[in-house]
């Protein structure tokens, strides 16, 4: 007999959180580190859902409510997928969750058996991965590559999917890559999964960016696409569109009530309902005049960092960086830099123990923490299975321009550091993240 189940022992993490304790540690040692790690918004909550917050407060709106969620919030939320992805949604196939990371894992909890074969990006948002295995599934990485925008193409589907194949994740755009689909990807997409997968396979099209695009462009959903509705599962949240992550307030459109149903009773068994009164400036953030403003703002900002920081990588040698369309986040290919600075011989060197534990840019980032306070996430953060020699980092554009600047600079140095780094591996301390 042990302690932890079987299961449990197989659960993944994310390192973004994971880090916080390094960071911590170096703060109390009176370092001011740029941290570059985190996806959260750098903005305040508008100030048009705060005060419906505190009215809702004042209402005494505090008490349990409708485990699927209260019906003024998925008659809107119903109401915005109608106008924007242009599909029938009505309000009995909306669950709302506290936050959009729920629905990831009771869509394998729900749908999953033994044997059941998942497919989802790598690198991508890395709770698709950890809970895979846990449930006893088979995950099927779909590796991006730089040569293709580190896009998904309807080739790459083709090539996973299999009768087993039981649910797909799509990420558009995508955390880490900042990559988007076209309306004719999407398509391609869709008539693959249509003409190869079994009627049961689930999309899992996670839409939590779809407000943060660049260039004037549109987001479009697989699930417009004809015939996908009855297919795909549409997840997004208000973490990202209003600043509002520690609300934990997210939703998820399902083909049928049913199903529906289903996630209404996983809400009862694990948390009973999300609190009432965030729920209600939830329906304030879609309806309010002011929605769009704000924003219309916030993705400014983030555009006008991204066109101020992509050439600044581009320009540390060995360093190439793709520009994003959306999200926020920079995912430049270090991978030059690193082997110039003796990161891939010291990786070599390192004990079986240690090297299962990181990777050649999980070295560089924690090095880039320790000697030069500058915190960021190395490519196997977003997915581990086949990430072998793929050298890349996630840098978040959620900072000001200035310490974007400056975080950059730090990244310069450290990647020329060369004496910096071998005194850091001969330390031997904090190789991995722990």
């Amino acid at each position: 007999m042990t302690l932890y189940s079987h299961a449990f022992q197989r659960i993944g993490t994310e390192n973004a959180f994971k880090i916080a304790s390094h960071i911590s540690r170096i703060e109390q040692q009176g370092h001011y580190v740029l941290k570059l790690n985190l996806g959260e918004p750098d903005f305040d909550l508008p100030k048009f859902i705060s005060e419906e917050i505190k009215r809702q407060l004042d209402l005494g709106n505090t008490h349990y409510c409708d485990p699927q969620g209260l019906l003024a919030l998925r008659e809107v939320i119903a109401w915005e997928l109608n106008m924007t992805r242009g599909i029938e949604v009505s309000p009995d196939q909306v669950v709302v969750f506290p936050g959009a990371k729920p629905a990831i894992a009771f869509a394998q909890q729900a749908y999953l058996n033994k044997g059941d074969e998942v497919i989802y990006p790598s690198p991508g948002y890395p709770i698709y991965e950890s809970l895979i295995e846990m449930m006893d599934a088979i995950p099927r990485p779909l590796h991006l590559r730089e040569d293709d925008g580190l896009g998904i193409s309807a080739e790459q589907i083709e090539e996973l999917i299999c009768p087993a194949t039981k649910l797909i994740f799509l990420n558009f755009p995508s955390n880490p890559t900042g990559a988007m689909a076209t309306e004719q990807e999407l398509e391609e997409i869709a008539q693959v999964v249509l003409q190869k997968s079994n009627p049961e396979c689930r999309v899992f099209s996670d839409e939590i960016y779809s407000d943060i695009v660049f260039d004037g462009r549109r987001h479009h959903s697989i699930a417009s696409v004809p015939g996908m509705r009855r297919r795909t599962i549409v997840v997004s949240g208000f973490s990202k569109s209003f600043a509002w992550t520690g609300g934990r307030l997210g939703y998820a459109a399902f083909p049928t009530a049913e199903e529906a149903q289903s996630f209404k009773n996983l809400n009862i068994n694990y948390f009973s309902c999300v609190p009432p009164f965030l729920q209600m400036a939830g329906a304030t953030a879609l309806n309010s005049p002011h929605r769009h403003a704000a924003i219309r703002q916030m993705v400014e900002s983030f555009q006008g960092r991204r066109d101020d920081i992509i050439p600044a990588l581009n320009s540390i040698p060995g360093v190439r960086c793709i520009s994003p369309l959306g999200a926020f986040y920079a995912f430049p290919n270090i991978g030059e830099a690193i082997k110039d600075l003796g990161v891939l011989d010291a990786f070599k060197s390192l004990s079986k123990c240690e090297s299962e534990d990181t990777s050649p840019a999980g070295l560089f980032q924690m090095f880039a923490l320790y000697h030069h306070q500058v915190a960021v996430l190395d490519r196997r953060s977003f997915g581990r299975i086949g990430s072998d020699g793929q050298h890349y980092i996630r840098l978040s554009m959620a900072a000001s321009q200035e310490n974007l600047r400056e975080g950059i600079r730090r990244l310069r140095e450290a990647l020329k550091d060369r004496d910096g780094f071998r005194s850091f591996v001969r330390e031997g301390r904090q190789l991995c993240r722990g």
